[in-house]
């Protein structure tokens, strides 16, 4: 062994000799990558073989690449592999042919061919996406296997070598890259084609299904009915009252239909949205969508679903029907592999949907099982007897097996007997029911029963409860002490208070995030935000909300780091609660404080790639014909048309750089230099097409944000020079600007901006 290892040591594994550098293709390039399967233990197990094999494959891949007119770059790779480049297609895929059918026992290769344009590192050496996507698409394969992309399928289809095929091997993920790649496999008679199923890493799949806080009772057969006509048919629109159950069934259903589709299934809380023109961008961050440059969200969306398997849950569709019926008609035909699972009080009415009616628990099964769950998280201790199940089944028949309301009365097991609530029903419900000994309308037991829950509450309860309905989508307890304690005695009751309301499973507690989260189921909510209407308060109340998540949008603002943090996560939280509070200023024609927190929000805008949902509130309020520049301070309004000109450059959408130009005017008077730079910088983007001007425009951004010492400005600046100046052709200056732009961005942490600089560093030639 001591002798064999010596021997390994000695041996050097390929030795191509030197490359004519000077006949390296460019341009549009067909890539060989090849490697040898298993090297290492074959070194370790059979080196004397393996030294003559790597003899043998150097002659035979020095020999097969001259007689088909490749040409090998400096650098091999690592360990026992090797790139070829070809100027034609046809002459990789007969190259790599003639590599599988060479004898070079106990050696196989694996090889990946792909066409695509190239970008040279240096006159030896390629670099850039194309190798990169090559090498992904070559370790899928196995010994003896080669795969060839999609892109190289279509150049040599009618130009295969004499007997060869290809067989489709499906549309398939690669390491690190975000586009899936077609994936076909060269066949020929005298090699063999039996391989086992590519080398896909198992995705490391997370649900992205809300977590369920509360564990699931009955409705199986419903279930399987409704998977089975989910199987059938594209679109499935679950129907019913409000507290029905219907998102907690489609959840259901949605998480049992995960591995059908792969994982790749998407929830979307249409309750908090109230902009028919935010369904989209809702839908676009459910999938992890940033916008696209010169591309509507619904065409980035578009783009996105097709050749997928994918299953939208759209919750809470019914105040949005239009907006809903628009997006999904878009998205179905885009995407032929897109289901949708939605819930609504009605149809959305798209041609093919089917409805299913939520129905109420079935009352002896699982309405008492449910019952019987939700008492034992009031007393754990609480196994009911079989008088006790009888009056169970008579509280559950009461309440219609309406879910919701099943749940809020057995909440009150921790202060009232099974007697004393099917008492307060039997009382509470006469009115609807006019002493009938029939069951009441579904909607009419929902309703009666969260007042008859209401009912029972403290004034003291009621008044919180109705304060949190102000909330969308949940909310901490920092935000809940601002908005619903109006006085230091309510401030100091409130944590007490609220937990009293999660007891009674009027507000729901989720501690599966970073910190605790309450929430208002939706219905409690639109009972509670009637009740804010009819008290008096709600301006007040509403006011406060809005206030507080200004203040903490600007707080973080002001802190923020090159990363984003910790306003960016803060806000991704929230995000529904900042549209609220934005509509809230909006709706009373607040606009300073509308373009405020707009432009506090600008870091995640531009780092998540949100421009469009930014741009949209800036020109909302620019356009409104209430607005007069007059109401708006001149701070606040150049950094607004700063902000707002910055992205629509990013968004390629149209922006004035006149209106730019005047708020620069403005910023001048301030003597304000971090507001100047911004409204330069601002400037020199919006006049890109002419360069000299835009190139005095962010020099002076430059030079102002270096003496004032805002180096996050500074490193914004600079990306931007670099990217003026490479476009211009001016390239020395773009490798100035652009080293010194990504050295103040790393300095910082901006990774989002170092990207920036670095795209254009990696590039050689001008943007056309």
């Amino acid at each position: 062994m001591l002798a064999s290892m010596k021997n390994y040591a000695e041996i050097v594994p390929l030795n191509w000799g030197d490359p004519v550098v000077s006949e390296l293709p460019t341009g549009t390039v067909t890539l060989l990558l090849a490697d040898v399967e298993g090297s290492t233990r074959l070194w370790e197990n059979q080196p004397d073989e393996m030294a003559a094999a790597i003899a043998r494959l150097n002659t035979v891949v020095t020999e097969l690449v001259a007689r088909h007119g490749g040409v090998r770059p400096l650098e091999q790779g690592e360990g026992d592999s090797f790139v070829v480049a070809f100027a034609k297609a046809s002459d990789a895929v007969a190259c790599a042919l003639a590599l599988q059918q060479a004898d070079l026992a106990p050696i196989r290769l694996r090889i990946g061919v792909h066409t695509g344009e190239i970008a040279l590192r240096d006159e030896a050496n390629y670099a850039g996406p194309t190798i990169n996507r090559t090498a992904r698409l070559r370790d899928l394969a196995h010994g003896g296997q080669t795969v060839l992309s999609g892109a190289t399928e279509a150049m040599v289809l009618d130009r295969l070598p004499t007997d060869a095929w290809l067989a489709d091997l499906g549309t398939h993920a690669l390491r690190d890259l975000p586009r899936r790649e077609r994936v076909v496999q060269l066949n020929h008679p005298h090699l063999r084609t039996d391989f086992p199923p590519l080398r896909v890493a198992a995705p490391t799949r997370r649900s992205r299904l809300p977590v369920e806080l509360t564990s699931f009772v009955g409705r199986t057969g419903q279930i399987a009915a409704i998977a089975e006509l989910l199987a059938d048919n594209r679109v499935v629109t679950l129907t019913g009252a409000g507290g029905a159950g219907k998102t907690r069934l489609a959840l259901r259903v949605a998480s049992e239909a995960e591995p059908v589709f792969d994982g790749e299934v998407i929830f979307v809380d249409l309750a908090p949205v109230t902009n028919a023109d935010v369904v989209p961008l809702a839908v676009a961050r459910a999938l992890e969508l940033t916008d696209q440059p010169s591309r509507t969200t619904i065409e980035t969306i578009r783009r996105f679903v097709t050749d997928r398997r994918l299953l939208v849950v759209l919750d809470n569709c019914e105040h949005l029907l239009d907006a809903c019926y628009e997006l999904l008609t878009d998205v179905l035909d885009a995407g032929r592999g897109v289901s949708v699972l939605a819930t609504s009080r009605e149809p959305i009415g798209i041609p093919g949907e089917v409805t299913w009616r939520v129905p109420s628990l079935s009352i002896h099964e699982d309405a008492v099982e449910l019952f019987v769950d939700r008492a034992s998280k009031a007393r754990p201790d609480f196994v009911p007897d079989p008088q006790q199940t009888t009056t169970i089944t008579e509280i559950c028949r009461r309440l219609d097996g309406m879910p919701l309301a099943i749940e809020l009365a057995a909440a009150r097991m921790r202060t009232l007997s099974l007697p004393q609530i099917l008492d307060s029903l039997r009382s509470g419900f006469r009115l609807l029911t006019g002493g009938a000994r029939t069951a009441v309308r579904r909607q009419q037991t929902l309703s009666a029963s969260i007042d008859w829950s209401h009912s029972l509450l403290t004034e003291t309860e009621r008044v919180l409860l109705r304060r949190l309905a102000v909330f969308s989508g949940g909310f901490d307890l920092d935000a809940a002490i601002a908005v619903g304690a109006q006085t230091d005695s309510e401030r100091a009751q409130l944590i007490d208070v609220l937990g009293l309301l999660v007891d009674k499973s009027l507000v729901v507690a989720d501690d599966s995030g970073e910190s605790m989260r309450y929430r208002l189921l939706e219905t409690v909510r639109q009972y509670s935000l009637e009740k804010l209407a009819a008290s008096g308060e709600a301006d007040g109340v509403r006011n406060r909300h809005r206030d507080y998540y200004q203040l903490v949008a600007t707080r973080l603002q002001s802190e923020i780091r090159g990363d984003g943090a910790p306003l960016i996560h803060w806000a991704e939280i929230e995000m529904d609660n900042l549209r609220a509070a934005y509509a809230w200023s909006h709706e009373n024609a607040e606009f300073e404080m509308a373009l405020e927190l707009v432009s506090a929000l600008r870091q995640l805008w531009l780092k998540r790639g949100r421009f469009r949902e930014g741009l949209m509130g800036f020109e909302a309020v620019f356009s409104d014909e209430r607005y007069r520049d007059d109401q708006v301070t001149p701070a606040v309004r150049v950094a607004a048309v700063a902000d707002a000109s910055q992205l629509a450059v990013w968004l390629a959408a149209p922006a004035s750089l006149e209106r730019a130009e005047e708020a620069l005017t403005l910023a001048a008077e301030s003597a304000d230099d971090v507001l100047i730079a911004r409204a330069t910088m601002a400037c020199g983007m919006l006049s890109w097409d002419q360069p000299d001007v835009s190139g005095r425009y962010l020099a002076r951004s430059v030079d102002l944000a270096r003496h004032c010492g805002e180096r996050s400005i500074l490193g914004e600046a600079l990306g931007y020079v670099t990217f003026g100046t490479f476009s211009a052709g001016m390239l020395k200056l773009a490798e100035d600007s652009g080293t010194e732009g990504c050295h103040v961005a790393e300095s910082l942490g901006d990774g989002f901006m170092s990207r920036y600089c670095r795209v254009f560093l990696s590039l050689d030639s001008p943007i056309q």
